[in-house]
């Protein structure tokens, strides 16, 4: 018996190995309605910077909140005995405090929270400076650059102390910028709708 041999060739083709598939209509139609919805947001944000601040302060203290009744009723209602069960109990008690402490007082708080970001900033930019002035492994153009980032946080810390008003408006400004690109992102993603999937999956 003669057995012929049959060479075959396939040639590969890269762009064969993945396939463009459009992604299903209710998850595009899902993703234009939020990114129209973080548009709409960021463009209110902009409208009133300083209220979103301490908005979102408000809102992080009710999330505290009921985190901290959670932690009080885990710890009460732990099987586990000793030290670490009434540990939970003392630190859900002192979280709750806190958020309703910031609830009662958000404008103060967020002053507060303002402060402290300024004394950070402060702080960052001496660093930043010292190590662009100091550095003298890296380029010329990395120690300015460390330089001028210092003196850009300085300059903010000061103005945040000068005015918290200021500051606050300044946080909700760059809220509100993240907000409107990350809603044009997810307009986008909807509206082409496209992801790459290998074939045969």
């Amino acid at each position: 018996m003669i057995f012929n041999a049959y060479i075959i060739k396939v040639r590969f083709h890269p762009q064969m190995s993945i396939s463009e598939t459009k992604s299903p209509g209710w998850l595009r139609a899902v993703q234009i309605g939020l990114g129209i919805i973080a548009i709409i947001l960021s463009f209110y944000v902009l409208a009133f910077p300083a209220f979103t601040f301490i908005s979102v302060v408000y809102v992080l203290a009710i999330v505290l909140f009921v985190l901290a009744i959670e932690r009080i009723i885990v710890g009460i209602f732990s099987p586990t005995p000793g030290k670490s069960r009434w540990g939970v109990v003392g630190l859900g008690v002192i979280v709750l405090i806190v958020s309703l402490i910031v609830m009662a007082y958000p404008v103060g708080t967020s002053v507060f929270l303002l402060f402290l970001l300024a004394v950070a900033l402060f702080f960052d930019g001496i660093a930043r400076i010292v190590h662009g002035i100091g550095d003298k492994s890296i380029s010329k153009g990395a120690r300015a650059f460390s330089v001028v980032a210092g003196a850009i946080a300085i300059g903010l810390s000061i103005m945040i102390f000068a005015s918290p008003l200021l500051g606050a408006v300044l946080v909700g400004i760059l809220l509100a910028i993240s907000l409107l690109i990350n809603g044009i992102q997810i307009i986008v993603a909807g509206v082409t709708g496209r992801r790459v999937s290998p074939i045969g999956r």
